[in-house]
């Protein structure tokens, strides 16, 4: 019975839970990932736009996406949407943060949603919140 509790401690330690992070302002974007490393278990890793996420998924299933709304090449809600029409990615659920994402589409989407600027300590709520409740 010990060696099973061993084995599922491994496997659970081999699993690395991960948050993509999209975010075009590359300081905020850095500060975002190092809080994530630092405050939570999960792993982070920053796309500028949503070409580079979609680059990103290739090789990441993500727990977790962390959205920017105005992103230089598609908006937020545009790169969610492609990435839930890719079969792997249908269920991760994504927060939203943004100064200027209309209120509509919120509502409209049933999106959860952080209005920058916000408090670190609410994005990590938000994470944890979210993340798990997908397990």
């Amino acid at each position: 019975m010990s060696v099973q509790k061993d084995s599922t401690k491994t496997e659970d330690s081999l699993t690395v839970r991960s948050i993509l992070v999209v975010e075009d302002d590359e300081d905020l974007g850095q500060f975002i990932v190092q809080a994530i490393h630092d405050e939570t278990p999960y792993q982070a890793l920053l796309a500028t736009d949503g070409s580079q996420a979609l680059k990103f998924i290739k090789t990441l299933k993500p727990t977790l996406f962390l959205l920017d709304y105005n992103l230089p090449d598609m908006n937020g809600l545009e790169l969610y949407d492609k990435l839930h029409s890719i079969e792997a990615l249908t269920n991760v659920p994504a927060i939203f943060m943004s100064a200027r994402m209309p209120r509509e589409l919120v509502k409209k989407h049933d999106l959860i949603f952080l209005s920058k600027p916000f408090e670190l300590d609410a994005l990590l709520k938000t994470i944890d919140r979210v993340a798990n409740s997908t397990q």
